[in-house]
């Protein structure tokens, strides 16, 4: 028997949770649950579920996640259903294997629910396919943060050298930085590159431009938001569905304007 659920709730639409994730939220008895959810899944929850948060700012952790996982197996042991509900994807650059980890050493059983991941939810939801026959054919998913003591430049000159489009999670900060790596290994100032912030959410807010630009275009972006770097940004002028154009933007501004 299943005693906890690591699982993906999704980009941040609160539709693109999957069936089996919302079944587990509605089953639990206990949720820990992160800062990026969409805060609407929690009305899934039973009325007397335990609803603890365990959400992370850039500067501030709610809890750590040594207590993170204490909690996991203590709630576990105790013989509670116990749902871990991660923003996007628990397995990609969301700490559920570690989370796991724990739980394995408890021999306590455990489920992998899969979520849709904000690298290619974000990007389809601003209009650009992280592949595509005509533009690139390899996509990678990396973190503008590296692990303390880890080699950056091999780092950054293994994915930047091999890969057609990068996906960056966790830049915006770095974004400077990110833009000088780019060029010192090996492409050009004119490569596109967008940010899309809150993507999937109504509060989706998409910024183009190239290498040369992008650092002055998206001073107004904050995190959360994700960086796609490659040819595959073009297509959003002619594949961007979900935000208003610039266009509806104006007309709806000059409605009723005499």
């Amino acid at each position: 028997m299943t005693n906890v659920y690591i699982v993906g709730a999704g980009p941040g639409d609160y539709d693109l949770i999957t069936v089996k994730g919302l079944k587990a939220i509605q089953k639990a008895d206990v949720i820990l649950y992160d800062r990026l959810i969409n805060q609407e899944l929690l009305d899934e929850a039973k009325e007397d579920a335990e609803l603890v948060f365990c959400g992370k700012r850039p500067d501030h952790h709610a809890l750590s996640q040594t207590t993170i996982n204490h909690l996991l197996c203590k709630y576990a042991l105790k013989g509670k259903v116990v749902t871990r509900l991660k923003g996007g994807d628990p397995f990609v650059f969301g700490r559920g294997g570690e989370e796991a980890e724990a739980l394995a050493k408890r021999s306590i059983p455990y489920e992998i629910v899969p979520g849709i991941t904000s690298g290619i939810a974000a990007p389809a939801y601003a209009g650009i396919p992280v592949t595509h026959r005509d533009y690139s054919s390899s996509v990678a998913f990396i973190s503008g943060v590296n692990k303390k003591g880890s080699d950056e430049e091999a780092y950054w000159e293994r994915v930047v050298k091999s890969m057609d489009t990068l996906c960056i999670y966790m830049g915006v900060k770095k974004l400077p930085d990110i833009c000088e790596r780019l060029l010192k290994y090996g492409r050009p100032l004119h490569t596109p590159v967008a940010l899309v912030q809150w993507g999937t959410t109504e509060e989706q807010k998409t910024v183009t431009g190239t290498i040369e630009d992008i650092v002055e275009k998206s001073r107004s972006i904050e995190n959360p938001a994700m960086i796609v770097v490659g040819d595959v940004v073009r297509l959003r002028e002619r594949l961007q569905w979900f935000e208003p154009t610039v266009e509806e933007n104006l007309k709806e501004m000059t409605t009723g304007v005499v």
